[in-house]
């Protein structure tokens, strides 16, 4: 799903929209990909910049054209024609603020209302920021909904691949399906600290195998 104007390409691709609250850092995560930076695309009517972000397979090439709203998500909700044709989807929310959680679900209600079906990827993005608001054990949305979660960094470019590995593979229907080259990233902003991360991914690991809450607002009393 290229914009009018932008190249189409005759490898595999497939519109990726990103949706999630203002300021999760949707816009920094799709621009750490150089090549998608270079080549995107404004499209004014529908308020949407599309990054083309290319990846290298075992199986050959593969673009993602990812939507990104250019900031109208803050008036409330976005238009249909933003969801129109999506084959895939990222989620994404600020681990260092909570209300950003909290409206997951209504993001991904607002998704599944126009593309039934696809694959889709919850992200808590900055989990580099010491002060984290959402601990890994409360997210629990995507066990509910059977979506991957990811914690990522997209300052820190930590596990900016994965959620586009993933639904490369759901979408190739090849779950051996890998990266060969890495794309070319931005030098990261800022540093990780890496035990505390593993720690985080820990808690999540032993979360998973815990029957889920039946509510999620009691997770953040």
């Amino acid at each position: 799903m290229a914009l009018p104007g932008q190249q189409a390409v005759d490898y595999p691709n497939f519109k990726l929209v990103i949706v999630g609250d203002g300021g999760t850092g949707k816009t920094t995560f799709v621009k750490r990909h150089l090549t998608g930076e270079f080549e995107k695309k404004y499209e004014p009517t529908i308020g949407v910049e599309v990054h083309p972000l290319d990846f290298f397979t075992n199986c050959g090439k593969i673009r993602f054209y990812c939507w990104d709203t250019a900031g109208q998500e803050k008036f409330g909700g976005l238009r249909d024609g933003y969801y129109i044709h999506g084959q895939c989807a990222i989620i994404m929310f600020d681990v260092t603020a909570r209300l950003t959680y909290k409206n997951v679900p209504t993001w991904h209600r607002d998704l599944c209302r126009v593309c039934e079906n696809i694959p889709i990827v919850l992200c808590g993005n900055k989990v580099d920021v010491k002060n984290r608001q959402v601990k890994a054990k409360q997210v629990t949305f995507h066990r509910k909904k059977n979506l991957q979660y990811y914690e990522i960094s997209a300052k820190s470019n930590y596990n900016f691949e994965k959620p586009f590995l993933y639904l490369a593979r759901k979408l190739a229907g090849d779950a051996n399906l890998h990266f060969v080259e890495s794309p070319a990233l931005a030098p990261p902003e800022v540093q990780i600290d890496m035990a505390a991360q593993q720690q985080h991914e820990q808690e999540l690991a032993a979360a998973a195998s815990q029957p889920l809450p039946d509510d999620d607002d009691d997770t953040f009393e």
